[in-house]
């Protein structure tokens, strides 16, 4: 049966319409495709009792659409302090083409910058302390590959002191351990220096390797008859966040009746310690989650401006009680957390 010209135009008119519906279902699925890349982090978390930086930034990450899994997986490698295995952990993550490298604290930091130089592999920091240290050229043009969350160790360094002094109004002299040729220690004191000189208190420094040069160090005060110290001081470095070595300055300040205070309170916190001042870890690290995103957006890093994570403070009102101090009313006012 011949078929009508009519009909076997139609049948050829729908056969194109077929094949072009079918071009553009593969153009949209392949730019699909695009869109639901798999992004691969590594994380460098340098300090485990910073765990909850890395917490913030997954769930910042999540709340911008990154679900582990569809088209984000993470390479999470904790580390307590190591520069030797930061590198290799490092090396690793350049070696495997990471997408993205999302790294804490400083030190950590400087070694990812630093294997990192020259490569495609973008860098977000958290947790950082940057003055001095040439992470960044500057906090509005970073520079290279790199981009991050600041912490503000000079100005929250000074916010300890401040509030130590409306404490303890008669402040004399205080005791500030740390850890030997720690390099984020001189740019906290050069801070503290000029505002501490300027209401004659005198900054007694002990600079020790371990706890154990710490308990030497103290020990040595007390055979001189040298504890006429007002209060301990910690800053943003190692000595203050090593358990043994906070042990140790709690056992001096309950000797000789000196306060603690500057020191990161942890749920399974043995010492007691006056007040900190530091940041809140959870919105520090969610604070590089958009950071990261712009980069996946095709967003330079280096362009990327540094931002600076808030000064958190928390109070222990008991202690405060306990030794007889005054809690003025300004500071309640501003305290983020109060432990009665």
């Amino acid at each position: 049966m011949t078929q009508h010209p009519r009909e076997h135009a139609l049948k050829h008119k729908g056969f194109g319409l077929l094949l072009l519906a079918l071009v553009i279902s593969l153009f949209v699925s392949s730019c699909g495709a695009e869109e639901t890349k798999t992004y691969r982090v590594g994380i460098l978390a340098g300090l485990p009792v910073l765990g909850d930086v890395m917490t913030g930034f997954q769930e910042g990450m999540a709340e911008l659409g990154y679900v582990e899994g569809e088209n984000i997986v993470y390479d999470v490698q904790v580390v307590d302090f190591d520069i030797p295995t930061y590198q290799n952990i490092l090396q690793q993550f350049v070696d495997d083409k990471v997408d993205l490298i999302f790294v804490y604290p400083t030190e950590a930091t400087l070694e990812a910058t630093h294997i990192t130089a020259g490569t495609d592999v973008p860098v977000v920091f958290s947790f950082a302390l940057i003055e001095g240290m040439g992470i960044v050229n500057s906090v509005q043009e970073p520079g290279g590959n790199v981009t991050g969350v600041r912490y503000p160790g000079p100005d929250i360094a000074v916010l300890r002191y401040e509030l130590l002094r409306d404490l303890m109004p008669d402040l004399n002299r205080i005791l500030i351990p740390y850890q030997a040729g720690y390099p984020i220690v001189q740019s906290q004191l050069a801070a503290l220096y000029p505002v501490a000189e300027a209401d004659g208190v005198t900054i007694v420094e002990a600079p020790v390797n371990t706890p154990d040069e710490l308990a030497a160090f103290l020990q040595n005060l007390a055979e001189s008859g040298d504890t006429d110290i007002d209060a301990i001081l910690g800053l943003a470095e190692p000595i203050a966040v090593n358990p043994t070595a906070v042990a140790v300055m709690a056992a001096f300040g309950e000797e000789y009746a000196i306060p603690v205070s500057g020191l990161l309170y942890l749920a399974d916190s043995s010492y007691r310690s006056l007040f900190n001042v530091s940041v809140e870890m959870v919105k520090t690290g969610g604070l590089a989650a958009p950071l990261a995103h712009k980069i996946f957006q095709g967003i330079e890093p280096g362009t990327i401006p540094v931002v600076s994570a808030d000064p958190f403070m928390e109070i222990d009102y008991n202690m405060i009680q306990q030794l007889g101090l005054e809690l003025p009313e300004t500071v309640l006012a501003v305290a983020d957390v109060i432990y009665r």
